[in-house]
């Protein structure tokens, strides 16, 4: 009696330590099983039937009819996932600059100067300078340093269209907003409290401050100053502003519906070389 016990519970036992797994496997597509373990699995549960087939050993042959059963099923299930994550659209790692690619700088930049001054400058006047570059030598330091403020980065104003593509971009793509912070150290907490107040849906672990964006390990990179692409492994996008206009090395988009067409929009666009810059991005990440 004891010994049918013993055997009925191991039985059971054997039959059915695939459940846990076929559970599992069905949240994660089997992603981590390998058809390797399954095959020799299903291979030694088919002579374990035959044995208990041939000798008469009625629970060897249940148990492994149940074993084939299951391990059938996680070949099947490992089979499906793998077909749909193969099917599904590879989601691009894209990070994006922050001062002068999502948020315009200057207007208030240069508001604070003509206040400070008693000048009457416009953007028009600067051309493609920036306005340090701009002002008199004099004024140079003053002008940086107006930015230097701690209260300079929090109530800056979206460009046309950046909130909105950026959201959509975040709903199809994993977007980090990436932020040469470093070049102004007194702005980390201003930023910060921007992003979360007008960016929810960038989650905290997606915003990076940081120096050097070669560093990052991205497809994508949206940014309006072109040294940051120098040792960037991914495809840059220079996002077009005036002080970037005589730069040629790199694809530029003009605005954030560019940007949109670019990444987001199924069809190609018509301008041959913007189509050509597309099938450049979309490449440089299947390779990644």
């Amino acid at each position: 009696m004891f010994v049918t016990v013993v055997g009925g519970l191991a039985t059971l036992c054997s039959s059915f330590a695939l459940l846990p797994q076929i559970l599992r496997a069905r949240r994660d597509g089997g992603r981590g099983l390998s058809y390797g373990m399954l095959g020799l699995y299903l291979a030694g549960t088919l002579l374990w039937l035959t044995y208990g087939l041939d000798t008469g050993a009625t629970a060897v042959a249940v148990a492994n009819v149940i074993a084939t059963t299951l391990v059938s099923i996680l070949i099947v299930i490992k089979a499906m996932g793998t077909k749909a994550r193969a099917e599904a659209p590879r989601k691009l790692r894209i990070a994006i600059d922050m001062d002068e690619t999502i948020v315009d700088i200057l207007p208030k930049h240069l508001r604070l100067y003509n206040e400070a001054f008693g000048e009457n400058l416009t953007i028009a006047d600067l051309g493609q300078k920036e306005l340090e570059h701009f002002v008199p030598k004099d004024r140079a330091e003053a002008t940086e340093r107006m930015i230097l403020d701690r209260s300079f980065f929090r109530d800056l104003p979206f460009l046309p269209e950046a909130r909105e593509t950026v959201k959509a971009l975040a709903e199809r793509h994993e977007v980090f907003i990436a932020t040469a912070a470093m070049d102004v150290p007194t702005s980390f907490d201003a930023k910060y409290a921007w992003l979360r107040e007008q960016m929810p849906f960038i989650p905290t672990s997606h915003i990076i401050f940081c120096g050097d964006k070669g560093a990052l390990d991205m497809d994508v990179l949206i940014d309006d100053r072109a040294r940051h692409f120098a040792r960037f492994r991914g495809k840059g996008l220079l996002f077009d502003a005036p002080h970037n206009r005589d730069e040629k090395r790199y694809a530029r988009v003009k605005d954030w519906a560019e940007v949109r067409r670019l990444l987001l929009d199924p069809e190609p666009a018509e301008a041959p070389g913007f189509l050509q810059t597309k099938t450049v991005v979309l490449e440089t990440a299947a390779r990644q």
